[in-house]
């Protein structure tokens, strides 16, 4: 299951999670947070879904469908942040993929101020796993952006430090020829790294990462097992993602890839 915001151009957020669940074998349902007006280019506008019908739609999911893992994005406002935590609390919900939404890549903002402390504060605890890029985390922590692996290294333990149960490092806004990702949690640091990629369609792949990861823990993967085989995924997206001519700014990355078809 998926909670996040509508991507109406469908290259991130509900859509992409969607595309995701279904190229990797797994049914997506989905409670939808946040309509967007948006194309490849923009955010023209945002309607927030009232936290009374988010959790309506949570309660309507969880009481009947055997929900095997939940994937979190885009929830924008802090009485969001409380609807969905006391929802997961209350169907108590397991193998929860926490992916904290904070700028759009068009720069716009989708997680007000107000709502970042609750994210940490009621999400956190609940998830196995938090999924920040290097802007998000360096938000998160009111610190400078990380520009190597030691500080990513540093960044992530601090988030455990906050109460997450594990980070993955999304290391993607970094430079250098691979696009490294660094796994913290309990057991250590893992490194997993796949040659950086230059493509002009790259919306969604946040998203993306964090639902193949989700589709992989519903499946009964190990959570190193689940984001390696994510990173794959995603690697294999953006190398095809070119292939579509999706309109006239940064299109998405090509979730069904292996099909060999556009």
């Amino acid at each position: 299951m998926t909670i996040a915001g509508s991507d109406s151009g469908g290259g991130a957020g509900i859509q992409a999670d969607i595309k995701t669940f279904a190229a990797l074998g797994v049914y997506g349902a989905t409670v939808i947070t946040a309509l967007t007006a948006q194309n490849t280019r923009e955010i023209a506008g945002i309607f927030d879904v009232p936290e009374s019908f988010i959790a309506r739609q949570i309660d309507a999911l969880y009481s009947d469908l055997p929900v095997k893992a939940t994937k979190i994005g885009m929830l924008g406002r802090k009485e969001v942040v409380c609807a969905v935590a006391e929802g997961l609390r209350r169907w108590e919900a397991r193998r929860i993929v926490l992916d904290p939404v904070m700028l759009a890549s068009s720069g716009t903002r989708l997680l007000r101020e107000g709502a970042v402390d609750a994210l940490a504060q009621l999400l956190f605890p609940l998830a196995d796993i938090v999924t920040p890029n290097l802007p998000e985390l360096a938000a998160l922590l009111g610190e400078d952006l990380a520009t190597n692996e030691s500080a990513m290294a540093h960044q992530g333990e601090k988030l455990m430090r906050l109460g997450a149960r594990a980070v993955l490092v999304k290391g993607g806004h970094a430079a250098g020829p691979e696009s490294v990702d660094l796994l913290v949690d309990e057991t250590g640091i893992s490194r997993h790294a796949t040659p950086r990629i230059s493509a002009r369609n790259t919306h969604g792949t946040g998203c993306t990462l964090s639902s193949a990861i989700a589709a992989g823990l519903a499946k009964g993967k190990s959570l190193h097992e689940a984001v390696r085989s994510a990173k794959l995924y995603l690697n294999g997206a953006l190398l095809a993602a070119d292939r579509l001519k999706i309109g006239s700014g940064t299109g998405p990355v090509h979730h069904f890839h292996w099909a060999g078809r556009t």
